[in-house]
């Protein structure tokens, strides 16, 4: 029996032609309706040249367990998760391997009403069964249905649009030629049919899956230029680029600055607060003064939850959220199945910049200035388990409050900082904040950046 390494925690990723093989594929939809025992599942795939022989691999594997297909095509993450449950499927996935390299792809596994399926739910039932590769006959096969759920989609998205712009609004849209381009064309039309004054900028749109102006994540410094140049030339009133199965977004405010997510939690908390008084807003542990006091301050109630879709989720559902954000770019809405999507921010900025004159620069540089952040910092370490222990141990007995619910949260007078390893590199990742100074950041960023040089330095001459 050989292990599967491209299982992961949360989903399955893997190098095409190392480790994700279209026999793997294949195995993985077998196990999947041997564990889950579906009727229906929604199937859909990103634009990566590998993803059409993996999905129809991965088919092959669902329909000889005797599962119905219901193939959506070429879609974005978040399709999939609407149409499972808006065709009352038993389940879902998506062909992607997000923002990874072109030559990686993988596969996200939802179950009934697009909850997700990790390390604690079945996937390593999953796991374990398409490793043994050894599955009982099945009385039929399973039929493939195409089907068009886009339309649906997109009448969903607009439901969030409550009160359209009073001016109309020219933003610069960069797909990075993943899947985001053709449900851009669809939702614009949409918004077009509906009255709303908008004009989008395409850049990078047509989907390639060569990925030519580089991997489609926005997260990266490198990767934010064509979008800000663009904001620029154009005189847009903000720009927004996604990652290549679009289910994250990011944005750039009129002078083509790049937001970072952190604040626009905030800014959307606030937005559904307004609306929904009383509500909860569910934020991961990384940043989270700005979005406490924000919550605070609209008579909400903020709920600090694990990183990742799976955790966030459940939370949502379990406190019957109305929105939850991280700073990953991610963010949830209990009114689109408490899934999250990339799209539906979009629809919400229009909302908020076409409400008054004031420019996105003036939605977020209070809380910019109030609490500057380090910006995330990935850092490759040896053992992460290790380094946290002995971060902890230099700064614990100073701090005024410790958070181990996601990583190593510290808190201080007047700064803060989380460090915690990545579920899906063999990173860890540090964010640092203060009460609006921004010398002691720097100070502090640099500190922690070299207490975790020396602490390597260390371990390495042992």
């Amino acid at each position: 029996m050989d292990e599967l390494t491209c299982f992961k925690t949360y989903d399955i990723r893997g190098d095409v032609g190392v480790n994700l093989t279209p026999d793997i594929a294949r195995r993985i939809g077998r196990a999947y309706a041997v564990w889950l025992h579906p009727r229906r599942v929604v199937v859909g795939a990103d634009v990566r040249l590998s993803s059409e022989a993996l999905k129809t691999a991965l088919i092959d594997g669902l329909t000889a367990g005797g599962v119905d297909v219901i193939d959506l095509g070429m879609t974005g993450t978040e399709e999939v998760y609407f149409a499972t449950r808006e065709l009352r499927a038993d389940g879902g996935i998506q062909v992607t391997a997000s923002h990874n390299p072109a030559h990686y792809n993988g596969f996200k596994l939802v179950g009934l009403e697009a909850r997700p399926i990790s390390n604690d739910n079945g996937l390593l039932e999953i796991k374990a069964l398409a490793e043994q590769n050894r599955f009982p006959p099945c009385v039929r096969r399973g039929g493939i249905f195409p089907y068009d759920n886009r339309p649906a989609w997109v009448n969903c998205l607009l439901r969030f649009l409550t009160t359209p712009p009073k001016r109309t609004l020219r933003l610069v849209v960069n797909a990075g030629h993943g899947t985001a381009g053709p449900a851009l064309d669809a939702l614009d039309a949409g918004l077009k049919r509906a009255g709303v004054p908008v004009e989008f900028i395409r850049i990078h749109h047509q989907p390639d899956g060569r990925f030519p102006a580089g991997v489609p994540n926005p997260m990266l410094p490198e990767n934010r230029q064509s979008t800000r140049l663009a904001v620029i030339e154009h005189h847009a009133d903000a720009g927004i680029a996604w990652d290549g199965d679009f289910d994250r977004c990011f944005f750039f405010d009129e002078r083509g600055n790049y937001v970072e997510n952190y604040y626009l939690v905030g800014l959307f908390a606030e937005h559904f607060l307004r609306r929904y008084p009383g509500s909860r807003v569910i934020l991961d542990p990384r940043l989270i003064w700005n979005t406490l006091d924000v919550v605070a301050h609209c008579g909400g109630t903020a709920i600090v939850s694990k990183t990742g879709h799976a955790f966030i989720k459940a939370r949502m559902r379990k406190e019957d959220a109305i929105y939850g954000g991280e700073m990953s770019g991610h963010h949830y809405f209990r009114d689109f199945n408490y899934c999250d999507s990339g799209m539906i921010p979009l629809i919400l900025m229009l909302q908020i910049l076409g409400a008054a004159a004031q420019p996105l620069s003036h939605w977020v540089r209070h809380a910019q200035a109030r609490y500057p952040v380090s910006g995330e910092i990935n850092l490759t370490v040896n053992d992460p388990a290790a380094l946290l222990h002995d971060v902890a141990a230099h700064y614990a007995p100073a701090a005024a409050g410790r958070d181990d619910c996601d990583g190593l949260s510290l808190t201080f007078a007047d700064w803060r900082f989380n460090l915690r390893a990545s579920n899906t590199e063999p990173l860890v990742r540090l964010n640092v904040e203060t009460r609006g100074d921004a010398a002691l950041l720097v100070h502090k960023t640099h500190e922690v950046l070299l207490l975790i040089s020396a602490l390597q330095a260390a371990k390495e001459t042992l």
